[in-house]
């Protein structure tokens, strides 16, 4: 893991989120193959370790932030002790986040399932970037990735608490974007589909489905490097192009997949008064 001269990763600072396992893992071990140092954020110590003995082993350089993301207290610390240690970020991956797939029949005593999924995906990544990009447009120079899913444009049921996380940071991005476009600041959003990762391993129906977070650390490094506005699926491209041109379609056919799968045990048996036995990370 010496780095690539050719990328403009090389020589650059990245912070990835959630870096611990799964896709931050991975994005943050093929990051700093092309070079650039890699600052890991995540709850669980020991796993950050793990990652960043990785990649330094490997030759490479980073360096471990313990940090509750969904305490805004916390992501002020570490946005003030980032920016002393390293001046600036020039590439950030918000890609922490928490999943829940729950039906509303089984969510009616669960509002804390909304405010935890508004609090990790949409506040966190938001505050976390609006404290970096001073110092990004300072030098005229970022670009922020964050990791969303396809559900943002197919609006899947059983996904209302976690679809409505990510539409609210997919959209705040796109405004934010053309605010500091000007100063050399950009965004991409990442619409992925099914990740093989922790976080859907709880959901019977996607056993052993979907991409390696490896696959999906490679479109994140692209991503870096080539600076789209949206990476998006075909087939949540047609799904956006229906809801808009055919919605009671739509929610028809939406409807009858609802029905065909049903809610996960872990959503089943998770009772309102025990919070943390949700299947989400």
């Amino acid at each position: 893991m010496h780095g690539d001269a050719t990328s403009p990763l090389a020589g650059r600072t990245a912070m990835v989120t959630g870096a611990s396992s799964g896709i931050g893992e991975a994005t943050a071990l093929a990051v700093a193959a092309r070079g650039a140092t890699l600052l890991l954020v995540a709850r669980r110590a020991e796993e950050l370790e793990r990652v960043r003995r990785a990649i330094e082993a490997g030759g490479g350089r980073a360096a471990s932030y313990v940090c509750d993301l969904s305490d805004g207290d916390e992501v002020d610390a570490l946005v003030e002790r980032v920016l002393a240690e390293h001046g600036v970020v020039d590439y950030l991956v918000n890609n922490a986040g928490r999943s829940i797939r729950r039906s509303l029949h089984l969510s009616y005593e669960r509002f804390h399932d909304f405010e935890r999924t508004m609090a990790l995906n949409y506040f966190a990544p938001v505050r976390l970037t609006m404290g970096l990009l001073p110092a990004m447009r300072a030098q005229r120079f970022g670009h922020v990735v964050n990791v969303l899913s396809w559900g943002v444009q197919m609006k899947a049921p059983k996904f209302a608490a976690y679809l409505a996380s990510k539409s609210a940071l997919d959209t705040w991005s796109r405004i934010a974007g053309r605010e500091v476009y000007a100063d050399g600041v950009t965004f991409t959003n990442m619409r992925f589909a099914l990740i093989r990762t922790a976080m859907s391993a709880p959901t019977e129906t996607y056993a052993g489905r979907g991409k390696s977070p490896e696959w999906a650390a490679a479109r994140i490094v692209r991503a870096l490097e080539e600076r789209p506005v949206t990476v998006s699926t075909r087939s949540g491209n047609v799904g956006e192009v229906l809801n808009l041109v055919a919605p009671r379609l739509s929610d028809a056919m939406f409807s009858r997949f609802d029905r065909l799968f049903p809610d996960s045990a872990a959503a089943r048996a998770s009772r309102p008064e025990e919070p943390g036995s949700d299947p989400s990370t």
